[in-house]
């Protein structure tokens, strides 16, 4: 597997360098995209916050709405609002701005579903690589008190609450990796080729500063892995499926070392 995976990097390094476009070409489509994805970072992380969940919310007139709230409510209500911040600006506005400013298609980013399953192999062997590893770092603490995002009370049942949270997560992996993996990664690669994996890998890694040491440095090869996978199929399906399983793994198994689990 290490062989195919060494072959396919090669490959498409090959195809991607050959398909740059000539030195010296100003790219438009590059530029707009780096304005873009440096505001959508930006926004996200300052909109993204309970400090604007508040304002935002007292600003339309409904101040009593928030002070009726229980604590419970608070939590799942702010995670959501981030949720919808994040799938605005990783998956709405970049949609917004291939249709309506590149005058593109959006299946050209990484959103076709054919030749989805092409590399359901490796996709494969990553879930059979990293699903021990979870289980072992569940046993640790610092996981333990990070996951999962919402946690329900001691008192409090799984459904609803933790439910509709975890929809609400995937969701939001589901514009993260369209953002990094297909907006970002396909709008550059005429300019930058194969580079542009490493160029996506840079604000990918920086968005895990707030996790687990471990997890951020295992951003970075998840970056490459799946940017290559990206850069060869167009598709980002079978990234979306590996990313949102290892996220609500992550959480069943810190449910499971709480206790909270019927199992």
């Amino acid at each position: 597997m290490t062989s195919r995976f060494t072959a396919l990097v090669h490959e498409t390094f090959r195809d991607a360098e050959a398909a740059r476009d000539p030195a010296g070409v100003v790219s438009t489509r590059t530029l707009i995209t780096c304005v873009v994805v440096c505001l959508s970072l930006a926004l996200s992380k300052y909109w993204g916050g309970n400090a604007a969940f508040y304002s935002f919310f007292r600003f339309i007139g409904l101040s009593d709405w928030l002070a009726s709230l229980s604590a419970p409510d608070v939590r799942l209500y702010t995670l959501l609002w981030w949720a919808a911040i994040v799938i605005f600006f990783y998956l709405i506005i970049p949609v917004g701005v291939i249709r309506f400013i590149f005058r593109e298609k959006i299946t050209d980013y990484g959103v076709k579903l054919k030749g989805a399953l092409e590399y359901q192999q490796l996709y494969l062997m990553m879930l059979l690589i990293m699903i021990p590893v979870l289980v072992i770092v569940s046993f640790s603490p610092a996981f333990q008190s990070k996951y999962p995002f919402f946690m329900p009370g001691a008192d409090e049942p799984l459904f609803p609450r933790l439910v509709i949270w975890e929809v609400a997560y995937l969701l939001q992996f589901l514009a993260l990796e369209f953002f990094f993996r297909g907006f970002m990664l396909h709008a550059t690669k005429k300019t930058l080729g194969f580079y542009s994996i490493f160029v996506m890998i840079i604000p990918y890694c920086m968005i895990h500063f707030n996790k687990p040491l471990a997890e951020t440095l295992a951003a970075v090869v998840a970056g490459f892995v799946l940017g290559v996978l990206s850069l060869r199929s167009r598709s980002i399906w079978l990234g979306v499926a590996i990313h949102g399983t290892v996220a609500v793994a992550m959480d069943v198994l810190s449910l499971w070392q709480k206790g909270r689990l019927p199992f």
